[in-house]
């Protein structure tokens, strides 16, 4: 079976999930809630679907506190 970037499949254990990268040997799947997997491609079970891939996620920009520099204290 052939794939292609950016195409749709279901795996029997890790679900729906998206084509990243595809060779004769090996396949990389970005999985809905799974995160990505590689496969040897002659040995992994894959469906494909007609689904419509799901919006990417946005990554949370996480904002720093700034540091709290102590104020100098005066010996006397």
């Amino acid at each position: 079976m052939t794939y292609s970037t950016g195409q749709q499949v279901k795996h029997e254990r890790y679900g729906f999930g998206t084509v990243l990268t595809c060779d004769e040997e090996r396949i990389s799947i970005r999985f809905d809630d799974h995160g990505e997997k590689k496969f040897v491609r002659s040995i992994v079970a894959l469906e494909k679907s007609d689904r419509e891939p799901p919006p990417e996620k946005k990554r949370a920009t996480r904002t720093r506190k700034p540091k709290v520099v102590p104020a100098p204290v005066a010996v006397k």
